[in-house]
């Protein structure tokens, strides 16, 4: 089975880098969104700490809406999602091998996007708070990234799959994002792990509650 997910990964890992499609797209996308955000507030009235949590979670999540959306587009070329299911693998390293390949995208996307969203928020960040916010997008992104996966599959046959996804997505990912921005918000304002422990513990569960129920759901989703 591990085989079989690293030939997934290495498969769309290399397609990506051929295209560079899916990550420009989202890294795009993510930097204009925290620069609308700095353009349309004055940061010499507003208290930044207030408003930078939401700005880096709406860029993470609107750009990796658009991430998943085409993360199984070049299985619905040819037919070769047909392929892969002929193939003597079983359905679950599909779901895995998806699911880590688009984490590693996000975290891409992500590793660039946070200098840019320190810079411009003019954050004060040492190497502990640099650490925390890592944290916190990891734990964010990996269960975004299990539901999204899953949803993605499910409307990649559907004509209206780039607003079925975004709806279905959002809506599902509520608990997370909203975790993710408390803690974040604590974070920044100098916060420590006691403070956030139990938005983090309300993450951490709905991660393993998303990948867990993904992962079962898969086989029997993807043969329909």
């Amino acid at each position: 089975m591990l085989e079989e997910i690293k030939a997934i990964i290495w498969k769309d890992l290399a397609s990506e880098l051929r295209t560079k499609e899916i990550f420009l797209s989202m890294f795009v996308f993510a930097v204009l969104t925290i620069i609308i955000f700095i353009f349309s507030i004055d940061l010499r009235v507003v208290n930044k700490g207030d408003v930078a949590p939401a700005a880096i979670w709406v860029a993470i999540v609107f750009s990796g809406t658009i991430g998943l959306n085409r993360s199984f587009l070049h299985e619905l070329e040819n037919d070769c999602l047909s392929g892969l299911m002929l193939s003597p693998m079983d359905r679950s390293s599909i779901y895995l091998g998806k699911t880590i390949g688009n984490l590693v995208y996000m975290l891409c996307m992500e590793a660039m996007i946070l200098p840019v969203f320190i810079l411009f928020f003019n954050l004060d960040v040492s190497v502990s708070l640099l650490l925390k916010l890592i944290l916190v997008i990891f734990l964010g992104t990996l269960g975004f990234v299990s539901i999204g996966t899953l949803l993605s599959a499910m409307s990649m046959k559907l004509k209206a799959r780039e607003i079925m996804l975004p709806i279905l997505l959002c809506t599902l990912v509520i608990p997370i994002i909203i975790g993710s921005v408390k803690v974040t918000g604590s974070f920044l304002d100098s916060g420590g792990f006691s403070e956030a422990t139990g938005w983090l513990k309300l993450i951490g569960a709905f991660d393993i509650i998303f990948l867990t129920a993904s992962f079962m759901i898969f086989e029997h989703l993807i043969q329909e």
